[in-house]
């Protein structure tokens, strides 16, 4: 099934690769490089996914996934954290948070692949 996704990440690298997996997987895909340019985007158009990376600036990942949980508006947004932040308690917070899944870089292809398509 197609979905409209959101990539967040400030690493010029990991946008053209994921954006290039999840064409290839044959979803809609739009990019953002820091944390308000993500909000803005998602105001403009609200996904279906939002792959959000954790550290970015103008706004972490943590303070995109606490304005968007804030807003009844974006409730049927799915996030997915996609960080280098891999610790327990990183993934615990993003979570608690409100994101519906928490990957750890560096990742495997199939593996966001396949959280994707889970959530």
């Amino acid at each position: 099934m197609s979905a409209s996704i959101l990539i967040a990440d400030d690493d010029p690298n990991i946008l053209l690769a994921l954006s290039y997996l999840m064409r290839r997987e044959g979803h809609d895909v739009r990019t953002a490089r820091d944390g308000q340019e993500t909000l803005d985007a998602v105001s403009q158009a609200a996904p279906d996914l939002v792959l959000l990376d954790l550290m970015m600036p103008k706004a972490n990942g943590y303070d995109v996934c606490r304005t968007l949980r804030a807003s009844r508006r974006y409730d049927a947004v799915r996030i997915i954290m996609l960080t280098a932040k891999g610790r327990e308690a990183d993934q615990l917070a993003g979570l608690a948070l409100g994101a519906d899944a928490y990957i750890s870089k560096p990742f495997a292809i199939g593996e966001v692949v396949d959280c994707v398509a889970s959530v």
